[in-house]
């Protein structure tokens, strides 16, 4: 017993270092993108650079984003309590879903601006454009080594990754243009390189924004299919029916189900064998933690056999102990 109870301490102090460190991880990120967002806003404007501009809003969405990956964190860490039953655990699903559709929105801004910067060129100062988008670069690949340990479990993290990455690529595209611009003087090349940009940022947030969404919605994860999971239960045996099966999602790593069977058992220690075997099962073979299973036996069910001297009247008893005392005191 005190093996289990220190496993379980143990357990939770992991736990508690993680979520310390995703946090550490998170304000650092937000600390090196506010210093750069400064800079190159800054460089952009007097470099008339529009990738630089357009890299420039991204940053700063990212720093919106990443402040609501921070409060998200903290809020889905309370635990369940008053009318909050599953605790705060999808407001981390929420900030993944807004920084996905934050994401499309800065794409759709990007490809607007260089739609009107095509039909009106403006010089552009190549060599400080490089500058700030190597420096960008630098600030970015920090960044992702500081959260890609931590996103395989967290999708509010693969969220804020998301948006590191497509920084990572617009300074990549930057460089690029840069290098263009103050060789060549090719101003179209960074009219080309913010539409590139726009797509891969479109395109990254897609999956992220309907992850999130499945999961609002209440879809089975891509993982289990509840068909597989109907027949493996039907044809487990001792189970008669299934029905009203649901699977669902409430956090990225915390799956639900619940059914209701309709199972042939003679007694009541039978069924409860057979729900404990049911429950084991569906863990072992799809990785479900949470599962509530009803369990309705199609006859009727009886309790184990009670040994004769139980099933004597208590009444009966007390008559035979008072007629038994005075023969005991003759």
């Amino acid at each position: 017993m005190v093996l289990l109870q220190w496993c379980g301490c143990a357990d939770d102090s992991v736990k508690v270092v993680n979520n310390y460190q995703k946090a550490k991880n998170l304000w650092i990120t937000v600390g090196l993108l506010a210093v750069f967002f400064v800079a190159e806003w800054t460089v952009g404007l007097w470099s008339q650079s529009l990738s630089l501009q357009a890299d420039a809003g991204h940053i700063l969405s990212d720093i919106t984003a990443l402040a609501i990956s921070l409060l998200a964190s903290f809020l889905a860490q309370q635990p369940a309590k008053e009318k909050a039953t599953f605790g705060h655990q999808r407001i981390e699903v929420l900030a993944a879903l807004v920084n996905g559709l934050g994401l499309l929105a800065i794409a759709t801004f990007i490809i607007l601006e260089a739609i009107q910067r095509w039909q009106h060129p403006a010089a552009i100062l190549g060599l400080p454009m490089l500058a700030i988008a190597v420096l960008g670069l630098i600030v970015n690949l920090l960044n992702i080594n500081l959260l890609h340990p931590h996103t395989h479990d967290d999708l509010n993290l693969q969220g804020a990754l998301l948006h590191v990455i497509a920084d990572t690529a617009s300074s990549v595209g930057v460089i690029i243009a840069a290098l263009a611009v103050h060789l060549w003087d090719w101003w179209w090349a960074d009219v080309a390189i913010s539409l590139v940009v726009a797509t891969f940022t479109g395109l990254s947030a897609l999956p992220l924004v309907q992850e999130s969404l499945k999961i609002f919605l209440e879809y089975a994860p891509e993982s289990i299919d509840p068909v597989e999971v109907e027949i493996s239960l039907q044809s487990f045996p001792g189970v008669v029916q299934v029905e009203k099966l649901r699977i669902w999602t409430i956090s990225l790593n915390k799956v639900m189900l619940c059914a209701n069977l309709t199972v042939e058992c003679t007694t009541i220690q039978e069924r409860d064998r057979l729900l404990s075997k049911l429950e084991a099962h569906i863990r072992k073979t799809f990785n479900i933690a949470e599962i509530t299973l009803q369990l309705t036996s199609c006859i009727n069910l009886s309790v184990l056999p009670i040994h004769p001297l139980f099933k004597q009247d208590l009444a009966f008893m007390l008559s035979a102990s008072k007629t038994n005392s005075p023969l005991e005191h003759s």
